[in-house]
């Protein structure tokens, strides 16, 4: 590992202590924000590592040990304190026993390294922005789509294939901020023409609202960017085709 490698880990490791730590529990501890807000603000935190992991490593393989290695120093911490009062006061958990931060740690680690490994190991770092836009499409979608739904939702999604709660206004806020983290990602990150930038948002945003709507007990954090990518990759490959 040469040193600009050690120093990304030092980077990464440094954002995950304030932004999925510090920042969340002064939030909720000191400024009283709602808990589901403060969720969402360290869920969007979360994505945004992404790009650090992208450009801070020389390797796909070091990147992902890089993300890695959050899961073993966090995990075994999260499953001796998740029980204390300490743990309820500082995070957000919505089960009853604990948890959950655990089990969205496990999902959001195994997302961004099976991402990394085929958008970057498998076909080569020309194609890594395909991880970065499915995971903003995930963070940014997933965030709106539970804070409209939580504020605004009225009309409630009836399906026995859907988790009791969602609604149509947070599906809408999903595909519309989805949508709009695509065309961000792919015109600012990845230089696309915003003409194709504008047409693969709006044709792999509906993909991912729906996608969502169908996940349940957190497992859209999986299914919602591995989805965007695999949707979006045969759509470049096609409009390369056609000289876009």
């Amino acid at each position: 590992m040469m040193l600009d490698d050690v120093m990304g880990v030092v980077i990464l490791m440094t954002y995950y202590a304030v932004f999925l730590l510090l920042l969340p529990s002064l939030l909720k501890i000191r400024l009283g924000v709602k808990t589901e807000l403060v969720r969402k603000i360290q869920h969007v935190a979360y994505s945004l590592s992404v790009f650090l992991l992208l450009e801070l490593f020389s390797e796909w393989y070091l990147a992902v040990a890089a993300a890695f290695l959050l899961l073993l120093l966090a995990y075994p911490v999260l499953l001796v304190v998740e029980k204390s009062p300490w743990y309820r006061k500082t995070f957000v958990d919505r089960t009853s026993r604990g948890g959950e931060l655990r089990k969205q740690l496990l999902y959001v680690q195994l997302s961004f390294a099976l991402l990394l490994f085929i958008f970057w190991g498998l076909l080569g770092a020309n194609w890594h922005y395909i991880a970065a836009v499915a995971v903003m499409a995930w963070g940014f979608g997933d965030a709106a789509a539970a804070v409209v739904g939580k504020a605004f939702g009225r009309r409630r999604v009836l399906h026995y294939l859907i988790d009791v709660g969602k609604t149509y206004e947070g599906t809408v806020a999903m595909v519309l901020f989805a949508g709009l983290a695509i065309f961000m990602t792919l015109f600012v990150y990845a230089g696309k023409p915003w003409t194709t930038s504008l047409l693969l948002a709006g044709l792999v945003a509906p993909v991912c609202g729906a996608v969502e709507l169908f996940s349940s007990r957190g497992t859209d954090t999986l299914t919602v960017p591995l989805s965007a990518a695999f949707v979006m990759t045969p759509l470049i490959y096609f409009l390369s085709f056609l000289g876009w």
